[in-house]
């Protein structure tokens, strides 16, 4: 069994090294050691400055991005969430996080990561296996995405089809 300050230097090896979340679960069995000691190592990693993003799908580490980056404002039940995401990759963007306003703890960010239809289709089917609460069900479907894309006419692509769909959170809402 490796030591601490050994496990934690491959860890951050392994995420520098990968293009594809790592799950606590696969570091565990790698390193012999439970889930939340590699929970607490990436934890410890963090406090250090490391920029590791925790997802639904593993640790990734957060590299600087040439990619333009906005906010969107969505409405929609659970039952549109996959149409949401798929959509979004569709056009051109990434969905980086969602954000919900919380009357407790203000904003909540959930860290997503999704860059390609199969990344949406997993998530998908972990909300399902996990009969987990989507944040967004928290404030009445009204949510943010933080989305990466490539050019403004992508997020214009993007916003019309949302829009097209009923998803997209507009003025007329408001009325």
């Amino acid at each position: 069994m490796v030591d601490g300050d050994k496990r934690k230097a491959e860890i951050l090896e392994a995420l520098q090294q990968a293009d594809k979340p790592i799950s606590a679960t696969r570091f565990a069995k790698e390193f012999g050691v439970s889930r939340q000691i590699v929970v607490g190592d990436v934890a410890l990693l963090r406090a250090a400055g490391e920029t590791i993003i925790a997802t639904a799908r593993g640790y990734l580490l957060e590299r600087e991005s040439e990619k333009l980056i906005s906010k969107i404002a969505v409405q929609h039940g659970p039952e549109q969430t996959e149409e949401e995401l798929h959509t979004i990759i569709e056009k051109g963007g990434e969905v980086i996080d969602v954000v919900v306003e919380h009357p407790l703890y203000g904003e909540l960010v959930g860290g997503l990561h999704l860059m390609t239809q199969q990344d949406v289709d997993s998530f998908i089917k972990e909300t399902s296996g996990l009969r987990a609460t989507l944040l967004s069900e928290l404030t009445s479907g009204i949510h943010l995405h933080t989305i990466a894309y490539e050019t403004l006419d992508d997020l214009v692509e993007i916003k019309q089809a949302l829009s097209e769909k009923g998803i997209l959170y507009e003025e007329k809402h408001h009325s």
